[in-house]
């Protein structure tokens, strides 16, 4: 089995020159360079210790090297959140939320309704309107979001999202990091 390609991959994308690879994992950076390469085999002790620096187990790096990255994912696919008791309904339409950047949502807010206050947390919101009409509310201010628009904010503000239109509003929304509960 090759895995340079692999290694190379979860380098660039952790923003590690092989050196500094090299350095985290008690290796040389030749060494590095062989194995991104498929120059030499590495034991199993050693590409222990390189997996370990990128904080994922050996299982799921040969799981994710064999299977690929699931890109299509179709509705049977997504996470419903816990009940409908207010009229909201949050979809996640990407499952695994938790190994990613971010955590696309579909959301169905019935006429009136309004979802809870989210406090302040880390990250960034972006929502588009799929349908209906929406008064979002980021700290002490308020903005009305229609069909078509999109609202962007960062999520270091208190907000809030209520349906102020007479049809159901459809949000596609979009948070990172993840951190809809489901």
């Amino acid at each position: 089995m090759k895995i340079g390609e692999r290694l190379k991959r979860l380098r660039m994308v952790n923003s590690l020159t092989q050196e500094e690879l090299a350095s985290r994992a008690d290796l040389t950076k030749g060494y590095i360079s062989q194995l991104e390469n498929d120059a030499t085999s590495p034991s199993i002790a050693t590409l222990k210790d390189i997996v370990d620096v990128f904080g994922i187990t050996m299982e799921e790096f040969f799981a994710e090297h064999s299977r690929g990255e699931d890109i299509v994912f179709g509705a049977d696919a997504r996470v419903q959140s816990t009940g409908d008791d207010d009229g909201i309904k949050v979809e996640l339409l990407v499952p695994g939320a938790q190994n990613r950047e971010m955590d696309p949502a579909l959301v169905t807010i019935k006429p009136g309704e309004e979802m809870d206050e989210q406090g302040y947390h880390e990250g960034e919101e972006f929502g588009y309107m799929l349908a209906g009409k929406v008064q979002l509310q980021l700290d002490d201010q308020l903005y009305t979001v229609k069909k078509g628009e999109c609202f962007y904010f960062s999520s270091g503000k208190r907000h809030s999202v209520k349906n102020t239109g007479k049809a159901e509003a459809k949000i596609l929304w979009v948070v990172t990091p993840p951190t809809f509960n489901y």
